[in-house]
């Protein structure tokens, strides 16, 4: 995990060094649109489903008979953690929709920041150009399924006052896991690792992916210029970070 944080900078002096900033902001500034636009109708609904469940369940008309503080506590911190799973479940599927989407670019950045780590030309591949989209695609479906077993098993568990409590820090390091991994895999695609080899490799190295996902999570905490960066910030950090471990291994 301090490998994959201290990529991050590693990656800010990287771009700079070597002007890599019109990969870094064309898509960044179409990752912040689709963000705002999504959390928008994010907001909008994700309240009313809350209410609609406690409702449709008769909890609420229940706790109103009851007139009881402590559970009217409880229903409060478990409506809270219900809508905060939910916003990571919503921003999961949306974040592999973009992954989905602007994988050629992310696959293209990586190799690039490789290519100029070993000092290489980056001749443009067509016929693997297009592999690398197709691998992209089915590792991102392939992730979003696992990772919505896991949130739906997460939402159950989060119903279940104080135990639940524990469900978002959960539902966080499973979603930076999960992310990361997306961004690890770029490597492992360029260095002719199957599907199966880079799930294996990235469960044996899950700090590393954790790592990853974890500050590009915290990028968002820095309106607007982080919602721009974290993207193609977490590809190059991703690529530096596995550079010295392939390194090693060789």
């Amino acid at each position: 995990m301090i490998i994959a944080v201290r990529a991050y900078f590693e990656a800010h002096r990287f771009i700079k060094k070597h002007k890599l900033w019109k990969w870094i902001l064309i898509p960044g500034i179409l990752y912040a649109l689709l963000f705002v636009i999504g959390m928008h109708y994010f907001s909008e609904t994700s309240s009313n489903f809350i209410e609609w469940l406690s409702l449709k369940t008769g909890l609420k008309t229940w706790l109103d008979k009851i007139n009881s503080s402590f559970l009217g506590f409880l229903f409060t911190i478990g409506s809270l953690l219900l809508w905060l799973i939910l916003l990571l479940f919503y921003f999961s599927l949306f974040k592999y929709l973009f992954l989905i989407v602007g994988s050629p670019l992310f696959a293209y950045l990586s190799e690039k920041t490789e290519a100029i780590i070993e000092g290489k030309d980056l001749p443009f591949n067509t016929a693997q150009f297009f592999k690398d989209i197709v691998r992209g695609i089915k590792l991102s479906v392939r992730n979003s399924l696992w990772q919505t077993v896991y949130t739906i098993s997460i939402l159950v568990l989060s119903l279940i006052p104080i135990l639940g409590w524990l469900t978002p820090a959960i539902a966080v390091i499973i979603e930076c896991y999960y992310y990361g991994f997306s961004m690890l895999d770029y490597s492992m695609e360029r260095h002719k690792k199957s599907p199966a080899e880079s799930i294996y490799y990235v469960s044996s190295h899950k700090g590393l992916a954790i790592g990853n996902g974890l500050v590009f999570y915290c990028m968002h905490l820095l309106p607007i210029i982080g919602w721009i960066l974290a993207p193609a910030y977490a590809v190059v950090a991703a690529t530096l970070s596995m550079y010295p471990l392939k390194q090693i291994e060789k």
